[in-house]
């Protein structure tokens, strides 16, 4: 199993040096950034018995208090706002502009729950046989969090805000090609006035993933899992998590789709394909995947979506003027061009892009891909890159099957000019979140997560913050 984790989880940037050393490496430029040393064994052990000492003293103190760091969190996000984001920038190669606005969403996320956590916690008083009876959200202990490198500060805290207000502790294991980010956010928890050692970041050298994190999730201080990855790594994982009878949130990937119906403003529809789906130049988990469409605006659709994308400004990550950045590592760039390839291969039509970019990095020109079917690479897996596959249906209802032929179940969309009639045939859809007449988002105030093959749990809004706790029963007699 450990080998199976080590595969699923690594989100490995480069082959580590011969002594082990983690290496960052900047995807615009190929240069070497930064070498980070891996914890040993030893401080490992002692970050995991850091976290649950302060754990269980700061897990008997009220809500109130426990949630008060965040809106110093929030503050020191917003005034270290361009600091972060360069780092984002470097290690994994978004647009600033993106960068910046993660680093805004953070804050907005933490100062969300210091507002809301009292509420979302308070016991529930139910009238029973009892004198007194009610329910209650204890904290569970120390969470282990395995996270991604496309998010590397957003898919942090929107774990560790709710998990670090409902009184748990946390040990995040971050993609080795974000170590910077990982090693800012325990500074930035810290410098907010949480506990020493309550968060803290291990770095792991790629070779030894799997060996730790199987070793993390049995051992008897770690209370729970959360994992944001693919569905390789979500299912070693949940098999070490169910092995150790714990509790695990999994988000994982997904091949949402985007169903166009007849009456939808198609000018409108192609802008947002083209800012949702090449945005972190596609590296999005929740990016409309399969773009599908009737018949009858099929044609005029995909000549807006192929003029919207071939108007995007491919560059310099650290250019504000720039709206797609390169690859965040060699890999997906090769997994990316067999995608492409096998399915032009299958059938599909390449209407543009579809290739490296003859210059330093990891880049690949924007690509729409027309005609794409089912059975066809691109229809049956997750693409992560700057891609969007188009797939015409007969009418609205072969659509909703097609959008429904896939395995996964994070998100999905539909456009037209009736919200009513999007909303009816959103229901039929299967996913964790529906989104009508909008881009799907992550939004602090509703609960996140998917189904089927999208994994399960939920983050944010008051379900994220009850996820990590003991729904415990009390029941008193006269």
């Amino acid at each position: 199993m450990a080998n199976v984790i080590l595969d699923a989880v690594t989100g490995i940037q480069d082959v580590p040096t011969a002594a082990g050393e983690i290496r960052v490496i900047d995807p615009a430029r190929l240069e070497e950034i930064a070498r980070y040393e891996p914890h040993t064994d030893e401080q490992i052990e002692l970050a995991l018995e850091q976290a649950h000492a302060a754990q269980r003293r700061w897990s008997e103190l009220p809500v109130e208090t426990r949630s008060a760091p965040l809106r110093e969190a929030a503050r020191i996000l917003r005034e270290r706002r361009d600091e972060y984001a360069e780092l984002m920038v470097r290690e994994m190669g978004k647009p600033i502009g993106e960068a910046r606005a993660e680093i805004e969403k953070c804050a907005t996320g933490c100062g969300y729950y210091a507002e809301n956590a009292v509420r979302f916690l308070a016991e529930r008083v139910i009238e029973s046989t009892a004198q007194r009876s009610w329910a209650a959200y204890e904290p569970l202990g120390v969470v282990l969090a395995i996270m991604p490198w496309n998010f590397p500060f957003w898919q942090a805290l929107r774990f560790a805000a709710p998990a670090l207000a409902a009184g748990n502790g946390a040990l995040l294991k971050h993609a080795p090609n974000v170590s910077g980010c990982a090693l800012a956010v325990e500074a930035l928890f810290a410098q907010a006035g949480f506990p020493e050692g309550l968060f803290r970041s291990i770095l792991v050298a790629p070779a030894r993933v799997g060996e730790v994190t199987e070793r993390l999730i049995a051992d008897p201080r770690i209370a729970a899992v959360t994992l944001t990855g693919s569905e390789r790594a979500g299912m070693a994982v949940a098999a070490a998590a169910g092995r150790a009878l714990k509790k695990s949130v999994l988000e994982l990937g997904g091949s949402d789709p985007l169903v166009v119906l007849e009456d939808a403003d198609l000018p409108t529809v192609a802008a947002a394909i083209a800012k949702s789906r090449y945005m972190n130049a596609g590296q999005v988990c929740i990016a409309p995947k399969r773009v599908i469409a009737p018949a009858a605006v099929y044609d005029e659709l995909e000549r807006l979506v192929v003029e919207a994308v071939e108007a995007l400004t491919v560059g310099d990550p650290l250019d504000a003027a720039t709206q797609v950045g390169p690859l965040a590592r060699e890999d997906l760039l090769e997994n990316l061009e067999r995608q492409i390839e096998a399915t032009v291969g299958e059938g599909a039509r390449l209407l543009t892009g579809g290739r490296r970019l003859d210059r330093p990095g990891h880049y690949f020109a924007p690509t729409v891909l027309g005609d794409v079917r089912p059975g066809m690479t691109a229809f049956a897996e997750e693409t992560f890159g700057p891609v969007a596959a188009l797939v015409r249906a007969a009418d609205e209802d072969e659509a909703i099957e097609l959008a429904n032929d896939t395995p996964y179940g994070l998100a999905a969309s539909v456009w037209t000019g009736d919200p009513r009639r999007g909303l009816e045939a959103g229901r039929r859809l299967r996913s964790g979140a529906l989104f009508v007449n909008g881009v799907v988002a992550s939004d602090p105030r509703l609960p996140f997560g998917g189904t089927r093959r999208s994994g399960y749990g939920r983050e944010l809004s008051e379900e994220g913050i009850r996820e990590f706790t003991n729904l415990r029963t009390y029941w008193v007699g006269s």
